[in-house]
C-alpha cells in the first residue's frame, strides 16, 4: 500500500491506495492522534489481498490538512470529502465503504447519497443519539502527556495487548506536531453531546441506503456501547447484519483482527 496526497475542496488530503478488485473506501474515527493507520493498521495490507483499498485521513486528522476556521468537527465536510473520493476513484461504479466508530456513521451517511455503494462494513459505529459517558468524554480530552494518552487508550479496549507501543508513539507523535494538540482541543471544546448528535443517522438517510451491511461491535465497548449505538442504528437498516464480539472493546480492528478480516472477506467477496 502506498501513500499519496490529493486536493479536495482546497484541502490537501492524505490517502493510501493498494490492491486490486472491488473498490473499498475506508473511514477512520475521531480521537487523540487518530488516523487511518492508527485505526486500521493491522488490517490494511491483508485487505489489499481481496480489494482495491482507498483509505483517507479525514480533514483535520492524520496527515490531511487542518481547517483554518470552525466548525472543526464538521460532519458535512467529512461526508463531502468521502463522496469526492468515491467520485474520483470509482467514477460512479459499484463500490464499498468501511467505517470505524464515527467513520461508521460517516459511511452510512455517505451511502445515503451514493447508490453506487453496495456493501458497507462498520466497526464500533456510532450513529444514534446516546448520553455522553465518562470514557468517551476522556477520549475527547487532550492528553497532557504520553502516559495520560496510554491510560486513555487502555480504557478503549478489553484486551490490553491491543495497545502497542508503536500505536501509542504514532498517536503521540501526531499530537506533538506544532498546533495539532490545540486544534484537537478546540475541535472538542464546548458541548460534546452535540457532537454525538451530529453523527446521528436519520430515518430519511437510512431509508435511502440500499447496500448490504455488516456491523461489528465489541460487547465490552465502553465509549460507544453496542446497545446504544449499532443495535439502535441497525433497526433502521433492513439489510444490516450485526455481529457482537465477546471480550472486545472499542478498538475492534486491532483487538479482533482475524474476526474483522473474516467479516470483510465474506462481505466484499466478489461472489457475494
Amino acid at each position: 500500500m502506498h501513500a499519496y496526497f490529493t486536493q479536495i475542496e482546497g484541502f490537501r488530503i492524505r490517502y493510501w491506495e493498494g490492491g486490486d478488485g472491488f473498490p473499498v473506501l475506508m473511514l477512520h474515527g475521531v480521537g487523540p492522534g487518530t488516523s487511518t493507520v492508527g485505526n486500521f493498521g493491522p488490517v490494511l495490507e491483508p485487505l489489499e489481498e481481496h480489494c482495491r483499498v482507498i483509505a483517507i485521513d479525514l480533514i483535520g486528522f492524520g496527515d490531511s490538512e487542518r481547517k483554518k476556521e470552525g466548525p472543526l468537527f464538521d460532519m458535512d465536510l467529512w461526508v463531502r470529502q468521502g463522496l469526492a473520493v468515491l467520485d474520483h476513484f470509482t467514477g460512479g461504479k459499484r463500490c464499498g465503504l468501511i467505517g470505524h466508530s464515527l467513520g461508521g456513521a460517516l459511511a452510512l451517511k455517505i451511502a445515503s447519497h451514493a447508490p453506487q455503494v453496495t456493501k458497507i462494513l462498520t466497526s464500533s459505529s456510532i450513529g444514534a443519539s446516546y448520553p455522553l459517558n465518562d470514557t468517551l468524554d476522556a477520549f475527547w480530552t487532550l492528553p497532557r502527556n504520553s502516559d495520560e494518552l496510554r491510560r486513555i487508550m487502555e480504557n478503549m479496549v478489553f484486551n490490553q495487548t491491543a495497545i502497542t507501543d508503536e500505536m501509542l508513539e504514532l498517536r503521540w507523535e501526531m499530537l506533538s506536531q506544532p498546533g495539532y494538540g490545540d486544534y484537537f482541543a478546540d475541535m472538542f471544546a464546548g458541548d460534546r453531546q452535540a457532537l454525538i448528535d451530529a453523527a446521528v443517522v436519520g430515518d430519511e438517510e437510512a431509508a435511502r441506503i440500499t447496500a448490504a451491511i455488516t456491523m461489528l461491535h465489541g460487547r465490552n465497548d465502553k465509549p460507544c456501547p453496542a446497545d446504544q449505538t449499532t443495535l439502535v442504528v441497525a433497526d433502521k437498516l433492513p439489510r444490516a447484519d450485526v455481529i457482537l464480539l465477546s471480550e472486545c472493546g472499542h478498538n475492534l480492528p486491532r483487538e479482533r483482527t482475524d474476526d474483522y478480516l473474516a467479516a470483510a472477506r465474506a462481505l466484499f467477496n466478489p461472489q457475494s
